[in-house]
Parts: structure tokens; sequence; C-alpha cells
């Protein structure tokens, strides 16, 4: 999530992650649980408020005279409990613990063991922080404001929704029933069943829903709005909806497609069919996340669901299939068998941060999306998780507050980084086996990270939970140092472990191990692993058979090892040419320049030794490979911005990028796919904003006629153009793009407009930016993309990007609090970050999270 170099130049000792001190949190009794909710909510779209009725079947395990349940925000009205066969008994008290988010009713004698129905009448508040149940805005196609009421509930927000058992592991079946205006559509996990009018209003409607499986609340969801929808069947039988704004049906056609085709690649991967008989996916204008996994009824960010055929660019198709197969991936790991409790979210995100690329893979083939993984994931995981404030993936969370701090890129990236190198040391079909094993042996219940490896250790006989107790547990990965030496017809390699630090080399005695997967290929046959071992000592030897003196060795193939590298510069050397002759596979080019990149900002190597290797890429055609040197070239400007190398290492990056970006043109040709028009929006771009005088003028060109309506841009080179102009543009460029943004219809082109205003440079301008990104213009969710841009474009727009955080915090902190879009905000590196946040209530520190904190320092 964040980039950070540290000063330090040792690394410490490897200590047992805590979570920092929080007040103390006592999970909710069990002497009293939910069986069946039998829920009736009617929200006022006028005044945003809802009424709520709930009538749900307990049991009583142990007598008590009073019933403890999560509640936030709501006001009940009345309580009763009803015995079975027994007289109604009213609750004579409310105790709200609004700090826990409880409230305790109390009853005038003891509710004996058995079952019963409690009834509580209650009323709420649709609110507007996208979280629980709330407003979100949008306009009809004749430009009228009107509200939907929608719901985000993972991690605990049910409970601002009704009074309700809020944790994981307290499942229950749903009877829900919405009344709601005759003109929008009620949607929620089930089906409906029957639908019939209010006998006390005949503008309203009673829409019931069919009873949902046992599931968790924070998978319950409702929406009511106006939507269109475009509907589908899956190969097995399933009914797929995707829901759009009215008069967008079409933008839906892209993700209905994906999803037909991944529901039946579920079925047969897992050997379990989807146990609901529709699936909808609905675009949500106003929603924190990227989207939400509710069993039956996936929200999303409309740019995480709708593709125009004609305005949405390659990169959003792909980042559409991706999202779509992370949540359909939920719908069986984590809703069919759920976490016990929220240490275990790493295993739910980060599976199916890992198996939506096996997914889009199975759709897409020519979108090489694996190679893509190592960039977008597991390079990002390696730098994050090389930084001495990092934390294991698996976090003990006590109180639900903390929850927010572990949906990080840890849990996600490198929780799917691990799963993938897993994956590969099981190997795919005992991987399936064991998958098949735990979902039928815990679908409907509740599961811990340990009871998924028991499965995947009985299918394969490997010491699953020995392997990955070093991997999950403890945090950081190793740099597995290699050397080598012919003898004979054999080659001999002499391979060690020790901590990574983005500090530098781990010098210490106590260095921590891992049990380290390691593969080795040979330049005979690039795409073939000649051997494996499992590395659980601090260093070894390893001989390889018939190896010739000319032929190089490569470890880790594929890139799938969740480690460095760093080879001996003979072994080095060897490689080099397997760059420039392309023999190496994509992505381990990508792998050989990124560790190098690392080492390099570790101190480990001269920067130097890593630009001469990029002479090595003069051939290189991949898009991938080309992102990641993109993105290392980036940091390494943005480090060189406050030196006199500045202009140099533009000259560089022209240097190296316009062969290719003379090769590719700006014009689509016959016959290129997906990843050509990936690459040419990479390599435009780099140019424009390195000052490329060639590239500028034609980006010049195309902008006014674009603007002027001569030739409309496709959508593939509206970023690169769109910052090319901006970055050396003024005043009348910034409001030019503010026009355009202000007509755009689709949220797409909106969003593409507010990544990139950043990169304008005039100070005035910068904070023109900033202002814009708290206006009325700016979804709530998407300030934080406008201000980050500014943040990552300059180091004045950092410096600024932080004083207005720090002038608006109140505001900001009142738009976002208790969610995780308000960590995004502190990406800004500043010498007063610290000493800012000391000031703050202690309750703001839990919301951002000692790991996000501390990384700025």
């Amino acid at each position: 999530m964040l980039l950070s170099t540290t000063t330090n130049k040792e690394c410490h000792k490897q200590k047992a992650y805590t979570m920092p001190e929080r007040r103390p949190f006592v999970r909710l009794p069990t002497d009293v649980y939910p069986v069946n909710y039998g829920l009736c909510l009617k929200p006022d779209l006028i005044d945003f408020t809802f009424e709520g009725k709930l009538e749900a079947i307990v049991k009583v395990n142990l007598a008590t005279n009073q019933i403890v349940m999560n509640c936030a925000d709501i006001d009940i009205i009345t309580a009763s409990f009803v015995p079975e066969g027994g007289e109604e008994i009213n609750a004579t008290g409310f105790n709200y613990q609004n700090e826990d988010e409880k409230v305790t009713l109390s009853f005038p004698s003891a509710l004996q063991k058995g079952s019963g129905t409690l009834k509580i009448d209650f009323v709420g508040e649709l609110n507007d922080k996208m979280k629980g149940f709330y407003r979100s805005k949008y306009a009809t196609p004749a430009g009228e404001i009107r509200y939907a009421a929608v719901t985000q509930f993972e991690a605990t927000d049910a409970r601002r929704a009704f009074p309700c058992w809020d944790e994981p592991a307290i499942k229950a079946t749903f009877d829900i029933s919405l009344i709601v205006p005759k003109d929008r559509v009620a949607l929620s996990n089930m089906n409906v069943i029957d639908r019939k009018p209010h006998p006390e209003d005949d503008s309203l409607l009673e829409v019931k829903f069919a009873t949902t499986p046992i599931m968790s609340t924070y998978l319950v969801a409702f929406v009511i709005g106006e939507y269109d929808f475009v509907e589908g069947q899956s190969s097995d039988g399933v009914t797929v909806r995707v829901y759009t704004p009215t008069g967008k049906a079409e933008q839906g056609k892209f993700a209905l497609e994906v999803a037909v085709k991944t529901l039946p690649f579920y079925n047969d991967y897992f050997n379990v069919p989807y146990p609901l008989p529709k699936i909808d996916l609905i675009a949500i204008a106003d929603f924190a996340a990227g989207a939400m996994e509710n069993w039956g009824l996936v929200t999303y960010r409309e740019t995480a669901l709708l593709i125009d055929p004609k305005n949405s660019c390659s990169s959003s198709r792909q980042w559409v299939a991706l999202v779509v197969g992370h949540e359909l991936a939920h719908q069986w790991f984590g809703n069919l068998v759920t976490m016990e409790w929220w240490t275990h979210l790493w295993l739910n995100e980060g599976f199916a941060s890992w198996i939506e690329y096996l997914c889009v893979d199975h759709c897409f083939p020519d979108y090489d999306i694996w190679t893509q993984f190592v960039s977008a994931d597991y390079t990002r995981a390696l730098d994050l998780d090389a930084l001495d404030n990092s934390h294991p993936i698996e976090v003990n969370v006590g109180h639900p507050s903390e929850v927010d701090e572990i949906f990080d890129a840890i849990s996600y990236s490198k929780g799917a980084s691990v799963i993938r190198m897993l994956h590969n040391y099981i190997g795919d079909e005992d991987f399936r086996k064991g998958m098949h094993s735990y979902l039928l042996k815990f679908q409907h219940k509740n599961a811990a990270t340990e009871d998924l490896w028991d499965c995947l250790e009985q299918a394969s006989g490997k010491p699953i939970a020995l392997v990955m107790s070093t991997w999950t547990k403890q945090m950081g990965f190793p740099i597995i140092v290699v050397d080598q030496e012919q003898q004979g017809d054999d080659r001999i390699l002499k391979i060690s472990q020790k901590k990574f630090c983005a500090s530098g080399p781990h010098n210490g005695e106590d260095c921590p191990n891992w049990m380290v997967p390691i593969s080795i290929c040979t330049g005979e046959d690039p795409g073939c692993t000649k051997l494996k071992v499992l590395l659980d000592s601090p260093e070894t030897t390893i001989t390889i058979n018939n190896v010739s003196p000319d032929q190089w060795v490569k470890i880790n193939p594929g890139t799938v090892g969740f480690y460095r590298i760093q080879y001996s510069s003979g072994m080095l050397e060897s490689l080099l040419p397997g760059i420039r002759d392309l023999t190496l596979l994509p992505v381990d080019r990508l792998g050989l320049q990124n560790d190098l990149f690392s080492l390099s900002r570790a101190g480990m190597i001269s920067t130097v030794e890593v630009l001469k290797l990029m002479e090595a890429f003069v051939n290189e055609p991949n898009y991938t490979v080309w992102s990641d040197l993109s993105c290392n070239l980036g940091v390494l400007s943005s480090l060189l911005s406050h030196t006199d190398f500045h202009e140099e290492i533009q000259e560089f990056i022209r240097d190296l990028f316009t062969p290719i970006g003379l090769k590719l043109g700006w014009e689509c040709k016959q016959g290129e796919g997906h990843l050509d028009a990936l690459l040419r929006g990479l390599v435009l771009g780099k140019l424009g904003k390195a000052g490329h005088k060639p590239t500028l003028e034609e980006a010049r060109r195309r902008f006014k006629d674009h603007v002027e309506g001569k030739q409309i841009l496709s959508a593939d080179l509206r970023s690169p153009v769109y910052l090319t102009v901006l970055k050396h543009g003024d005043s009348a460029t910034l409001d030019t793009m503010l026009k355009l943004h202000k007509q755009a219809d689709m949220q797409e082109e909106k969003n593409r407009i507010e990544r990139v205003l950043g990169a304008i440079s005039a100070p005035d301008l910068i904070q023109k930016v900033l202002t814009f990104a708290l206006s009325e213009d700016v979804r709530p969710q998407d300030t934080v993309s406008v201000i980050g841009g500014v943040a990552g474009s300059s180091k004045h727009g950092r410096k600024a990007a932080w004083k207005f955080v720090k002038d608006n915090w109140e505001e900001l902190h009142n738009r976002y609090q208790g969610g995780f879009l308000i960590s995004r905000l502190i990406k800004v590196k500043a010498p007063f970050i610290k000493q800012f946040f000391s000031k703050l209530p202690t309750i703001t520190w839990v919301n951002f999270g000692p790991f996000l904190l501390t990384e700025l320092v």
C-alpha cells in the first residue's frame, strides 16, 4: 500500500509481532445465540432514516435475565422475549455500551433454557459514511439528484442496520423483508418470493426474500434504488444478473460475460456447487471498497463493474475481470466456509487475491495475467514486507476496531503470493483435493488457518503447517544468496538464507529462518524446473547433475518463491544473454531486474549496476516487464528529484523508452491485442512525463482535437495524453481538464482524470487541484486518489498534499472515520507526521494502525 525507505543500517532481531495495547475486549457471551433472523426494514429515502422490526428465533443455552448483542447508531423502541409455548416477557431496560458497540437487554426474570423469539422494534439513520445501512447519491438520466439505500457490513457494521450478534462465527439464517417505494428495485442475498402492496400506503411495496443459508452477519446485504440489469445463466443453471445505473445496461455486459464463465470454473475447481439459486452483481455510486462479496448480492464500485464498449480502456476491462473473479471466489471461500475470527482475515483475502488470477487466466489467456501478478502483487508485497515495521500475515485481532488495520497489502498481496508459492509446492492436483476436502468439511461453518493446512497436508503428504507457519506467523522474508562452481559435468550451488531488510542485510546472530521451497532451472530448458528442494536451514549445498559449463542456472523459475535472490557476479553475468535474447521467460526477466533494484535501494549493490542491466532489455517486448521497469525507474526518479541528477534520470528514461515508443507508435495496428494496448499507454505516458518532445507535441495536438470534438481519443490513449499535457501544462490546461471531468458521464472517465490532475506543476494550480478533491464534483471515495495523485507527483506536491491533509483533518476524519479509506490518505512523507498524529485522540491512532503510521517516519 505504501512505499517507504528506512534509515536503519541494521535489521533488528526478529520479534513476534503484537498489536499495540488496546482497551480490553470481550467477545459476545454464548448464553443466547440466534438461529434465524426475521428482519423487516423500511427505509425513508427523503429523511434518511429507517424503521426496523426484528423477530429472531434464538436458543437460550444458559438461564439468564439479560441478552447482550451488537448495536451501533440504532435506537431500540421496544424489546421482548417470547419463550416457546410461553408468554411474552417485556424488556425492562436497554443499556448501550457505545464504545464497544453493544447493547444489553434486561428482563424482569430469567429467560429459561430452550428456544424462543426475541422481538425488537428500532429506528436508525441512513448515514453518509459508506458503512452499515447508508445512502448513496446518484443522478437520474434527466439529471435529478436522488438517493439509494445500500449496505456495507464487513467487517463490523451489520450492527448499524439491526441489533445482531455481529461476529463471523455466530451464523444463522435470515428471512428479510423490505418495505420500499413501488418504483424502486429492492434486492437482497436471496431471490424474491413475494411482492405485495403495503397495507397502510399504496405507494409502497413489501418485498419478501427467500430464507438464506446459514451465514455470518457481515455477508447480509440489501439495496433499494433505481437500476437496469442484464441477465444470463451459467452452464450449471445459476441465474446471473448485473445491475447498472438506469440507462446503462449495456455497460454490464462484460461483467456478465465474466461472471457466467467464472461460476462454472469455480464449481469445477472446488468440486462443490454454488449453493444459491441466483447471484446479482450491482454497481453502487458511493462505495468505499472496490467490491464486497455479500452472498448472492455482490456490491461494486461503478469502475469495478461497468465497461463501456466505446469509452473503457483495456486496463479497466482487466480490472473488472479480476474483481469479479475475486468476489465470486469468496462465495465459496469466505461465505460457504467462513473465518472463525478476524485473525484469519488474511486467508480469506489472500486466497481470493490469488485465485482471481487463476480465474482470469482461464477466461482470458491472452492477458498473460500471471506475469502481471508478479508486478502487481508479488513485488509490491516484497517491498512492503522488507520494512522494519511490517507485520506478519496473520495478526491476532481482539477488538473489532483493529480489523481495518489488516485490510492491507500484507493480508492481500503477500497472502496471495505465499498461497501461490504453496500451490506450486504442493502441485495443482493435490491442492484441489485439499481445497475440496476443506470446503466439504467446513461448509456452512467456520474454520481457522490451521484447518486449511490440515486438509492440504492430508491431500499432499507434505509438512504444510510447518512450512507455512514460517511464512504467516513471522514478518518479512529471506534473501537467498547463491554462488556456484563447476565440477566436471555437475554444477555445485552454495545457497544460504538470511532476513532481507530494506535498510540492508541482516547482520545479527539471531536471524529468523524460513522453510523455503526452492526450484531451479537451467539454460537448457528455461521453462522446466530441473530440481526442487526445501531449504529448512540457514545454508545448504546442492548438486545439479549434467549441466555443461556454458549453461546458466536460474533460481526460482516463474518467480514463485516469496524471496529475493542475490547471485554471485559470475552467475548474474551468465544470465544477461537470457534477457537479451529473450530465452529467459518474461516473468523471470522481470524478477531479475526487480531484485536488483531492491538490492540497490537497500544499499547492497550500486545503482550503477542496475542501470547497466537496463541495456540488456533493449529487445524487450513484454508489457509487464516494461511496467515493472517503469515503476522502479519512477521510484529512482522520485528519489533523485531532490538532487542535481533529476534531469539526467529523465534523459535516461527518454533514451530507454524511445525505441519501444517508436516501434509501437500512436495508432493500434492490425493483429494487436490487449497487452499491446496496455504497453502503448505505458510507454507514451512515460515518454510524455519525462518531456520527450515529439511525444509531448503529438499529445498536445491530439488533446486539442479531442477537446474540440474533431477526433476523440481512444480510451487507451486518454491517460497518457492527459498526464502528458498536464505535466507540461498551465492553468488553461487544468481548466480544460476540469471541464472534461464535469462533462464526463462515466465514472471511469472521471476517475481517469482525477488520478492525473496531480501532475500539474505550478504551486497555485496544485492548490486548486487539492481544493477540487474535497468539492462536490468528486465522489467521497475518490477524494483519496486525487490527493494521492498530488502527493506522488513531485517534491512540492508531497509537501502541499501533507499540509492540505493537516489543514482539513477534521473534515477528512469525519468523512472516513472508522474506515480503511482514511489510511490511504496517509501516504505523504513529512517530518511532522508522527508529531501530528500523537496529538490526536487514541481512537484515531487505532483507525490508522501502527503499520501504516510508523512506515511514514
